[in-house]
């Protein structure tokens, strides 16, 4: 089985990034330590939770995105 463990910290980074590019901060995102236990675990970036106003702004900047393409 391949070793995610760097691609999902690049990963979760990337996300944060771009995220930050559109003035959205999840205060929650990482990642999801538990899912590196067990035999067979994919390693998960964890997005956690949000406010109002935060989700608000993520379907925002995720509707634009999908109108653009």
């Amino acid at each position: 089985m391949p070793d995610h463990h760097d691609d999902v910290h690049d990963s979760a980074a990337a996300l944060h990034a771009a995220l930050r590019a559109n003035g959205i901060t999840l205060p929650s995102l990482g990642v999801d330590l538990p899912s590196f236990a067990g035999r067979y675990g994919v390693p998960l970036v964890a997005l956690g939770n949000c406010n109002v106003a935060t989700a608000r702004k993520l379907a925002t900047a995720l509707r634009k995105a999908a109108e653009k393409s």
